[in-house]
Formats: C-alpha cells, sequence, structure tokens
C-alpha cells in the first residue's frame, strides 16, 4: 500500500534530505560490496593454491608411506603411528576486514621434527612421510583459516547485496516519486494561486 505525503514545501525539503543520504548509504554499501568482492576472490584464488598443494603434498606422503611399509612391515609403522607426540596449541584471533571478523590461526610452526621412535625400527622413508605431513598439517591450518574467512565474507556480501536493493529499489524510487508529486502538486498550486491572483486583480482593474 502506497502512503500518500502530504504535499508541503517542508516535506519536500524532508525528502530531497532522504534521497540525498539513501544515495550515499547506497554509494557506501556499493563500494564497500566490491571491496568484499575483491577480498573474497583473492581468498577463494588463495584456497584454491594451498588445496592443490596439500593434495600434492598428500601424494608425496602417501608414496613415502608405501615405501615405509614396504620396507618396515606393516605391524612396525602401526606401533610408530601409535606413539604419535601430541600437538602444540595454537589460538584464533580476529581482524576486522570492512566490518567483518576474520578468524587468524596462530601456531609455532616446526618443521626440525624430533623423532619419537628409534632409529632402528625405521628408515629415511617413514622420516620423509612425517615431514610432509608436518607441512600438511600447517597447510591445513591455513586452509581452514581462508576457508572460513571467505565464508564470512561471502554472508556480508550477500547482507550488504540486501541492503543495497533495499536502497536502489525501494527507498531511492520511493523518495523519488514523493518528490515529483510534491513538486508537481506546489507547481499546480502556484498556477493556480497565480490564475487566481491574476482574475482578483483583473476584477479590480474594471
Amino acid at each position: 500500500m502506497t502512503t500518500k505525503i502530504t504535499p508541503t514545501k517542508a516535506n519536500l525539503l524532508k525528502s530531497e534530505n532522504s534521497l540525498i543520504f539513501s544515495e550515499k548509504g547506497y554509494d557506501l554499501l556499493d563500494r564497500k560490496r566490491t571491496v568484499l568482492i575483491q577480498e573474497m576472490m583473492t581468498l577463494i584464488d588463495s584456497a584454491k593454491t594451498i588445496e592443490k598443494e596439500i593434495e600434492e603434498k598428500f601424494a608425496q606422503a602417501y608414496e613415502a608411506l608405501k615405501q615405509a611399509s614396504l620396507t618396515m612391515g606393516v605391524y612396525n609403522l602401526e606401533e610408530i603411528a601409535l606413539a604419535v607426540s601430541k600437538e602444540k596449541d595454537y589460538y584464533i584471533r580476529f581482524t576486522s576486514v570492512m566490518g567483518v571478523e576474520i578468524p587468524e590461526i596462530i601456531y609455532e610452526e616446526d618443521f626440525n621434527i624430533t623423532p619419537y621412535y628409534g632409529f632402528y625400527r625405521s628408515n629415511s622413508s617413514l622420516d620423509r612421510a612425517l615431514h610432509i605431513l608436518n607441512e600438511v598439517k600447517y597447510l591445513s591450518y591455513q586452509l581452514a583459516q581462508v576457508e572460513t574467512s571467505a565464508y564470512k565474507l561471502s554472508l556480508e556480501i550477500r547482507k550488504t547485496q540486501k541492503r543495497a536493493n533495499a536502497l536502489n529499489k525501494i527507498q531511492i524510487p520511493r523518495l523519488e516519486k514523493n518528490i515529483k508529486f510534491i513538486e508537481e502538486t506546489l507547481e499546480e498550486k502556484e498556477r493556480e494561486d497565480f490564475f487566481r491572483l491574476k482574475m482578483v486583480k483583473k476584477k479590480n482593474s474594471l
């Protein structure tokens, strides 16, 4: 239902100010959306790169473990796997990108793995597999961070798009329609007043 606005100069000024404010708001939301999309696309590219690297690392680790299994025996490999040391703790902090809280995983990288198994029961293939899997672990941290950030940005983009559409397709057209209605009504009233005044002057001159 369309609510008719009273065609007064005060309402005209109010509607014009609201239109200016809404157009500026739409412009800001449009720019925010552009920045967020660019940021998300960068993250998506990063995620693809990391995923590819993880896939390659897993393939390398699989080959190394297969070699270790052949040379050491599956039983010895399983026993060593049960003695895996506890992972170091990590924590998450947040940074803001255009008002969106983006997670950052803080951890300490340690690529110098101290073997927790005896050298007499293992070989270089196992060492290589563990080193590669350790790299995969840190890549997984990065991937989780990037994917979560991209997801949060996508939600904000959707929200921003919804707000921008509300301004561009509803609020701004409504204000423009109100302004046009008020201006036309006031112009018509001015013409009527001018014609009435002209008639009064003509009558008085007789």
